[in-house]
């Protein structure tokens, strides 16, 4: 599978990044990450640039429209906005494609492939619910960066896995990032469930 990446200025940068490492060696990851993302990943993480860039296959600048991912001949199969800025909302839903972030967006929405939009944002205007509701229109997901709990997670790191394993299932992709309902589930005691 061939997945775009991309990391746009928004706080939760680490969603980016632990979807590029969870993705793993069997998927081609392209990259697209913002310079405010560059900005905020120095501020939220001990990560650097290059380690981000190490992640993936192929990593392009935000003008850089000579990318394959640019164009819709070009086959990848999905994309994931890890984090979405409302910025970049906007931007996906009223069709602007002036950075590459955007445009490779575009072509997922008329390619009618997968687009999954993870916004890290709140309290949410009307302005940015309407923006979800016109990317959900157009084909977008739109998966909040909100994690589940009954899995009792131990650390920030789990909250990340838990989001970015539902991600991962939205693309189609077998994860173990985090416990699941149902099997495994929680009873009311709190034990892990089973048959």
């Amino acid at each position: 599978m061939e997945i775009v990446v991309g990391i746009s200025g928004a706080s939760g940068v680490i969603y980016g990044v632990r979807l590029l490492q969870a993705l793993g060696e069997d998927c081609i990851k392209h990259l697209i990450i913002t310079d405010s993302a560059r900005k905020i990943l120095e501020l939220e993480t001990d990560f650097s640039f290059q380690d981000v860039k190490s992640l993936a296959d192929w990593c392009y600048d935000s003008d850089d429209f000579t990318a394959p991912v640019a164009s819709g001949s070009y086959l990848f199969d999905a994309m994931v906005v890890a984090p979405c800025s409302m910025r970049t909302l906007a931007g996906i839903a009223t069709g602007t494609s002036d950075t590459l972030l955007l445009r490779c967006a575009d072509v997922c929405l008329k390619e009618r492939r997968k687009l999954i939009l993870m916004p890290r944002e709140m309290p949410l205007s009307l302005v940015h619910l309407k923006n979800m509701v016109s990317a959900t229109e157009a084909g977008a997901i739109i998966l909040p960066t909100c994690p589940s709990f009954y899995s009792k997670p131990k650390d920030v790191g789990d909250l990340v896995d838990i989001v970015v394993g539902r991600a991962i299932d939205l693309l189609g992709i077998k994860n173990d990032l985090t416990l699941r309902w149902g099997g495994n589930a929680y009873n009311s005691s709190g034990q892990s469930g089973g048959r």
